[in-house]
């Protein structure tokens, strides 16, 4: 029986699988772009306008987020969704027999790359955005700055990891995305900005605190983030008692 690969090659081969999937590696891309893009615009757009671009300049800030995270969802979802196509499954499977260890070796993948590009998408956005603010820019030295660029990038990873556990307990990356996409871009609006009872316990919503001045309802920044990582967790904990419980 031939000797168990280690797990620096089981972390290599998911960085290859990943970069070998256009549709994949090109949502991971789309991340700092869909942030920093949308931000930039938005920012150059409404620069001149009486409020600015909204009545928390630090969330503001982070506008393009609200677009980012669709693409970390799409990540999170594709990364996984490829192991449930034409037996991949069975093949990695084959190449690491040990479930857990192929499971946490590809959610540490995409986890690495998620928070690489999302603090790239962080602090770029914040510095794009307010070159264009003027007088009323903030300055990374302002009061919660660098803790909200660091929120970003923890939060687009939170929502990769998010999107990919849920994407392992159902075996399909279409379903996620059907679910997630709507869930925190069309109920955030139903919910509105009320910040009380459940709405501000949704991953989203509880999330984005990191980005704010003030605290949310009941949540300040790091409980917020604290919320989302719980969300993350039980959905990454599910793909794996279906990853280790399932047929390949």
């Amino acid at each position: 029986m031939s000797a168990a690969l280690p797990t620096t090659a089981v972390l290599h081969s998911e960085w290859i699988k990943i970069r070998s999937l256009r549709g994949t590696f090109w949502s991971l891309i789309s991340v700092l772009i869909a942030t920093v893009g949308v931000q930039t615009l938005t920012a150059a757009a409404l620069a001149e306008a009486d409020e600015g671009m909204g009545k928390d300049p630090l969330l503001a800030a982070f506008y393009g987020l609200n677009f980012g995270q669709i693409a970390a969802i799409a990540f999170g979802a594709t990364a996984f969704s490829a192991e449930f196509h034409n037996g991949a499954l069975r093949t990695s499977l084959t190449a690491v027999p040990d479930r857990t260890r192929f499971y946490l070796s590809k959610i540490a993948m995409l986890g690495v790359l998620a928070l690489v590009v999302g603090q790239f998408a962080g602090l770029l956005t914040f510095t794009a955005g307010q070159a264009f603010m003027g007088e009323r820019a903030l300055a990374l030295g302002d009061p919660g700055t660098v803790r909200a660029v660091v929120g970003c990038g923890l939060y687009l990873t939170l929502m990769t990891l998010f999107a990919a556990g849920l994407t392992a307990v159902l075996r399909s990356g279409v379903a996620v995305l059907s679910i997630l996409i709507p869930f925190v871009v069309m109920v955030s609006f139903v919910v509105g900005s009320a910040a009380s009872g459940v709405g501000q316990f949704m991953p989203d919503r509880a999330g984005q605190a990191m980005m704010r001045s003030q605290s949310y309802g009941d949540l300040g920044p790091w409980a917020g983030l604290g919320v989302l990582a719980l969300w993350a967790a039980v959905a990454v904990l599910g793909g794996w008692l279906a990853v280790r419980r399932r047929d390949a």
